[in-house]
């Protein structure tokens, strides 16, 4: 599909600058977008997705309780984290309004499947990860690039990783997908912190609601039915696969892409072009990835519903070949070479962060 702009008449006849030129590229593809028709609901896709989820769920909990006091309860805990994490995705297209057209109705659906399917927090996902759309890889802007135990970039680093510390820094990379088995329990803690604080959550009671009706019974029903140690086997499998999905998802679409300093301003098309990678697959890979391999796609019109970015692909590929515009898509392992590859960098140049060319890279050029 080719599209063509005549961006001197968009300027009012005379020659237009860059700034006009980058607005008019995305207000370009964006009637493109709409003349096609994928930004469409697809109500019976999403209502397929939640029913047999619900059933997926519902035969897994018949299978634990059949099964009782046995190791092959693991097993039903490894089934768990997998299902679990399409219900987050499918949690996180109704937050980006997929599903339908009443912003109401996407805000109840991603309370009842986030808290009370997946005892996530909605409201603190939400903050969260509508930061990280504004500004993707934005230092001091997006949460996920944030110095954390995991370093992303070494611009906040006040001082050189030494010690323990910094042995576990310089190898970071190598670490990153071990760590992430703590990740479930993480999410967990920062939904609940959240919820029982003061951060940005507009629907506190039934959050803190749903979220205790799920974990208080998740947890009342495996200690019930299984030993103390069994059932801490089990939720350590569920939870840490469950983090490591989730991880291993997430993590190929932004990490070791470029960094943003700080003060730089980028025209939204290139800011979400430039800092998102996409990741190649069949059908297999988009339902294992919720539709997220198609990151660029998803941050350019994150309210599409998911089985369009598929078809979107081929559009914006060929827009941003015109135009010149870096156009990253990779294989998955390809990714996680990558994202190994730079948290490394990383960690080895948090030796020394004041003399560091990774960080000098970042800073802007006067």
């Amino acid at each position: 599909m080719h599209v063509s702009t005549s961006l001197a008449s968009a300027a009012g006849g005379r020659p237009a600058s860059p700034r006009e030129r980058q607005v008019s590229d995305f207000t370009a593809l964006t009637k493109v977008v709409q003349g096609s028709g994928l930004l469409r609901r697809r109500h019976a896709y999403y209502w397929s997705w939640f029913v047999g989820l619900t059933a997926a769920l519902a035969a897994t909990g018949v299978v634990f309780v059949v099964l009782g006091d046995s190791w092959w309860q693991l097993v039903t805990a490894a089934v768990l984290a997998g299902l679990l994490g399409q219900v987050m995705f499918l949690g996180h297209d109704a937050a980006h309004r997929q599903i339908f057209e009443s912003g109401r109705w996407n805000d109840w659906s991603s309370l009842v499947i986030a808290n009370l399917y997946a005892g996530m927090s909605y409201g603190w996902w939400q903050h969260k990860h509508s930061r990280h759309h504004a500004k993707p890889n934005q230092v001091g802007a997006d949460p996920d690039v944030a110095t954390d135990v995991v370093l992303f970039h070494t611009e906040e680093l006040t001082a050189p990783r030494t010690g323990l510390a910094g042995w576990l820094t310089q190898r970071q990379g190598w670490l990153f997908f071990p760590l992430l088995l703590l990740e479930g329990l993480n999410l967990h803690v920062s939904g609940i912190t959240t919820l029982l604080g003061r951060g940005p959550v507009r629907r506190r009671p039934v959050e803190i609601a749903f979220v205790t009706l799920r974990l208080g019974g998740y947890l009342a029903v495996v200690l019930w039915l299984l030993p103390f140690g069994m059932a801490l086997a089990f939720l350590g499998v569920q939870l840490g696969l469950f983090g490591l999905y989730m991880g291993a998802v997430f993590a190929p679409n932004h990490k070791g892409m470029p960094l943003v300093p700080r003060d730089a301003r980028l025209d939204f098309m290139r800011r979400q072009v430039l800092m998102s990678r996409n990741v190649r697959g069949g059908r297999v890979t988009d339902v294992l990835m919720g539709g997220l391999n198609y990151q660029i796609e998803h941050h350019l019109f994150p309210s599409m519903p998911r089985p369009h970015l598929r078809r979107l692909q081929p559009v914006v590929r060929e827009f941003c070949a015109e135009r010149g515009i870096r156009y990253t898509e990779v294989g998955l392992l390809r990714s996680y070479a990558i994202v190994v590859r730079h948290l490394n960098a990383v960690g080895l140049a948090a030796r020394d962060p004041f003399q560091c060319p990774l960080a000098a890279q970042l800073r802007p050029v006067a």
